[in-house]
Order: structure tokens, then sequence, then C-alpha cells
């Protein structure tokens, strides 16, 4: 049976469409057979030399089920790979970002290593990873007016730039605080070096099983970044004073409007993101990769054997 594999690129972007290209030859070219959304088919067609019929690319959905793909290969950043994650979240794919962007921090590899990313999914060789999702529940009084999920985070934000929005948080269903503010970010161990971490928030380590809540801009004594247990539900409620209204953001990229009085409701989804991982790098590692953190000086662990006592009653040297 044919192994299938899809192709996500930003069609907005030229290099990224090259890579598209190139990745579906390769994959087609080892025996794969690559799938990609007809809308990306028809954008890189439009602007790619190279002809992509001769990579024999399928219709995602209309020639192959997105849930008969063993992997999603994402050419962009981390903007195009949440973006994938939105897109195959019921056919709960793992996806594999190759990083065309800046930060990068949820793709597993760089544009210099394309076509290693390519031999990886051929050999398989890659593991998949859970990563911690978001569920989100809007409410207006009694009445259920929207739903949405994030992986990185949900974050209510001030419609208005000249006034604050006033909020009231509750953690597992006992009120916190009140304040005046640009908005909170609510988000997962994930999204803790995204928007959260911008707001001021805490590095949460992915292995950790935490949720995070993290005021924007907040007029107040006490408004420090909140971190609880996962299973813990997260709230925050409009407070109805004059026309005041805010908007509620998925990940940058869903969005609902909330009208004061609203109420948003953020707990641990069900569903969890899977993303292919190939390099077993720890994430300190990664955070001093990423951001470029000075580490002149470090010296690494002492050696036992330069601690033991010596023979004589002394310490060795």
């Amino acid at each position: 049976m044919t192994r299938e594999v899809l192709v996500l690129a930003h069609t907005g972007r030229r290099d990224a469409v090259d890579a598209a290209v190139t990745v579906a030859a390769s994959l087609h070219a080892a025996g794969l057979r690559p799938v990609m959304l007809e809308r990306d088919i028809e954008a890189v067609a439009s602007v790619a030399a190279a002809d992509l019929r001769s990579a024999q690319v399928a219709v995602a959905d209309r020639e192959v089920p997105l849930s008969r793909c063993e992997v999603g290969m994402v050419l962009g950043g981390d903007g195009s790979i949440l973006r994938a994650a939105d897109l195959v979240r019921q056919a709960q794919l793992p996806l594999m970002g190759v990083n065309l962007g800046h930060v990068g921090f949820l793709a597993e590899s760089e544009r210099t290593q394309l076509d290693e990313s390519v031999q990886w999914v051929v050999d398989q060789n890659y593991t998949v990873e859970e990563r911690m999702a978001l569920d989100v529940q809007v409410w207006q009084a009694d009445h259920h007016i929207g739903s949405s999920w994030a992986l990185n985070e949900a974050s209510i934000e001030k419609a208005s730039r000249q006034r604050m929005i006033e909020l009231v948080i509750e953690i597992d269903g006992a009120p916190v605080s009140a304040f005046g503010c640009d908005g909170m970010v609510m988000s997962t161990p994930t999204g803790s070096t995204a928007y959260a971490f911008s707001a001021g928030g805490p590095v949460v380590w992915p292995e950790v099983e935490a949720l995070v809540m993290v005021p924007i801009s907040a007029h107040a004594l006490f408004a420090r970044p909140l971190v609880v247990a996962p299973d813990s539900v997260m709230a925050v409620e409009l407070l109805q004073r004059g026309d005041e209204h805010g908007i509620l953001w998925c990940d940058g990229a869903r969005s609902m409007e909330l009208p004061a009085g609203s109420r948003v409701e953020v707990t641990r989804s069900e569903r969890s993101v899977l993303l292919a991982r190939v390099h077993q790098t720890p994430f300190s590692q990664r955070l001093v990769d990423k951001f470029n953190l000075p580490t002149t000086g470090w010296r690494g662990p002492v050696e036992a054997s330069n601690t033991l006592p010596s023979a004589s009653g002394g310490e060795e040297v």
C-alpha cells in the first residue's frame, strides 16, 4: 500500500513554495505519495516554475482523506504549524515542522535540513509527541455563544485602543482578582514561549502539565502570572461597565467578539496536538538556541572524581 504524506506550505512565501515543490518531488522519488490541499496546489502552480504533476501530488480530502496520511510536513514558521494543527485536528495527524520563519519553536528542523527532513519521513525516523491543547467556551449570561480551541493560547484583548477592559479572573470557581488591563493570556506550556512570554509570563517546560494565566499591562498591584493545575478551570469575566467589549483570539488565528458581561472558560482539551520529533535536544538547549541566550562561563557539572576525599583525608584536585 502506498504511503501518503501531507505537505503544507505557507504559499504566500516564495521560499515555502519552492520548498513544497522540492519536498513533493523528493517524496515521489522515494516511492511515497505527496498529498496537498487543492488551494495550495493551485497557489504553488501559479508561482513555481516546476510542475507538481510530475510528482503525482494527490488532492487532500478529494483523493486522499487526511486521516490516511501518516504525517504532515509543514513548511513555514510557527504560524504555519498552528494553522496546520487546526486543519488536521479531527484527523489527529502528527506534524513535522520545517522552520522557514524566525524563531520556530514548534519546528523540528531548519530550512537547511530540508533533504534530511524528507529522509526522516521516508525512513519513519521520528517519534510522536503529544502537546496539551486548550478547550475554550464563551458564555453570555446563561447562553453559550461560542467555542474554540488553542494549541498556544487563548487571549482576551481590548477592542478599543483608547480604554482598558475591566476583568475578573477566576480559578476553579473562585474569584482571584479584578482589575483593568489590556487583556489576558491563558496558555499551555507550549504557548508559554509565545504571547504569554511576551506578556511577562514564565517559561514552562513542555513536559510540565500546567496551565498559565498572564495579565497584559494590568493596572493593579496584584496582577502576577499564575500557574495552575492542568485540570483547573480558568475563567475570565468582562465586567459590564459601559459599552466596553473585548475580542477573543485563539492562537492569533480564530477570533470572536466578547460583549460586556461575557465569560470565557478555558480548560485542558481532551484532544492533544501531535508533533513528529526527531531530535532529542533538551528544551533548555532549544531555549538557548532559539533566543540566542548567553552561556559564556558555563563550566558544566563537577566530576565526582574531583570532589571525592583522597585516602590521606584531603580533597583530590
